[in-house]
Parts: structure tokens; sequence; C-alpha cells
């Protein structure tokens, strides 16, 4: 179950980055074209806000009780977490990292919910995913990071 657990929120980080590069390209050219906000548009926030919270609580799953999990790992006596690349990255950088891109994804989503102009939306909307992606992109254990960390691009190869 665990490794299912593992490959499932690995593969959601694809679904997560397609639906983010599409919301990002409907709120700049919904900014830039001075459209009207519409459903279609909140739909997809709405889509890309969901699987993120997926992928968290996946995620958290992993960190606290998974094969490396906070409460299922016993460390040797004197270890640093801080001080050990694998720990530091898989229970301190890789959350926090998440956790803040998944707030800037619902602050884009809630935008859709704010009394506002279409453009004001569309422009504040574009800023949080555009953090949300930078965050993601950088908090992710892509394979060039390290041997410690890597994971592969696609789960199970």
């Amino acid at each position: 179950m665990a490794t299912g657990l593992l490959h499932l929120h690995n593969t959601l980080r694809w679904v997560i980055l397609i639906l983010l590069i599409v919301s990002i390209v409907k709120a700049y050219t919904g900014w830039q074209s001075k459209k009207e906000f519409d459903a279609a548009d909140k739909k997809t926030w709405l889509f890309t806000m969901i699987a993120g919270h997926i992928t968290l609580l996946l995620g958290l799953y992993q960190v606290l009780v998974g094969r490396i999990g906070i409460f299922t790992t016993e460390l040797a006596a004197g270890t640093s977490v801080m001080k050990d690349k694998f720990l530091r990255f898989y229970w301190v950088e890789h959350p926090v990292t998440m956790i803040a891109a998944i707030v800037f994804l619902t602050l884009a989503h809630g935008v859709a919910k704010k009394n506002l102009d279409s453009t004001t939306k569309y422009k504040k909307a574009f800023y949080f995913f555009v953090v949300a992606l930078v965050l993601i992109l950088a908090g992710v254990p892509w394979p060039f990071r390290g041997i410690e960390i890597a994971r592969p691009l696609f789960p199970g190869m």
C-alpha cells in the first residue's frame, strides 16, 4: 500500500503541473485580453486546487507515517535531521515548500469567488499560480537533484 500511495503521489505531480500551466495560461490570456471572467476558468482553477489538496494529503500521510515517515523511522542517537540531506529534504524542505505552494493555489482559486472585476481576478490569480508553480518546481525531488533525494520522472521506472 505504501508503494502505491507513493506512486500515486508522484504521478499526481504531473496532473498538478498540467492543470497549473493551463490555469496560468487562462489567467494570463484573460488578463491581457480583458476577457470577462467565466465559469470555465473557475472550474479549471477549482480542479487545480483539488488536485493540489489531494496530493498534499497523500504527501502528509507519507511524511508522517509512510516508509520514511517521522513517526515510523527510528533515528540513531545523535542524528540531526538538518545535517542529514535526505531527512532534511523529505521531512522539512519538501513539505514546507509544497504546503506553501498549496496555499498559493488556494488563494488563486479564492480570487475566483471574490467580488472583483475580471481583469483584477485574472491578474491576481496569474501571480498566485506563478508563485505556486515556482515553489512546486523548486520542491519536487527531480532526478537531477542528487542521488540521495532524487525520484524518477515517472514512478516505478
